[in-house]
C-alpha cells in the first residue's frame, strides 16, 4: 500500500522495480524483526515500540508540521506501538507461566 505511488511516476520497468524495493525496505526490516520476535518476544516489544516512537518523533520534528499529520501518527505509529505492547504482554505472560510451573 505504501509503495503504490511509484506507478504514477512512469519510471519504466527497472525504475519501477528499484522504486518498489526502496519503498518496501522498512517493511522488509519489520518482517525480519517479526521473525526474530517469534522466538524472543521482548525483542518484538522493544523494536515495534521504538519504530512507532521513531516515526512519531521524525514527523513531529519536521519543520513544516501541520495539524493533519497527527492522523498520520495515529495511523502508522499507533498500530506499531500497540503491537509492541502486545509482544510485551505475551512475553510477560509466558515468563510468569514458566515461573508458576517451577514451584
Amino acid at each position: 500500500m505504501f509503495s503504490l505511488d511509484i506507478f504514477e511516476m512512469n519510471l519504466g520497468f527497472w525504475g519501477t522495480i528499484v522504486g518498489l524495493f526502496m519503498h518496501l525496505i522498512p517493511s522488509f526490516v519489520l518482517i525480519i524483526i517479526l521473525i526474530f520476535a517469534w522466538r524472543y518476544e521482548w525483542l518484538g516489544g522493544v523494536v515495534f515500540i521504538l519504530a512507532g516512537v521513531f516515526y512519531m518523533t521524525m514527523l513531529l520534528l519536521n519543520s513544516s508540521f501541520e495539524w493533519y499529520m497527527l492522523s498520520w501518527i495515529a495511523i502508522i505509529s499507533g498500530p506499531a506501538i500497540l503491537i509492541g505492547i502486545l509482544w510485551f504482554l505475551s512475553w510477560t505472560k509466558r515468563t510468569n507461566k514458566g515461573k508458576r510451573k517451577k514451584r
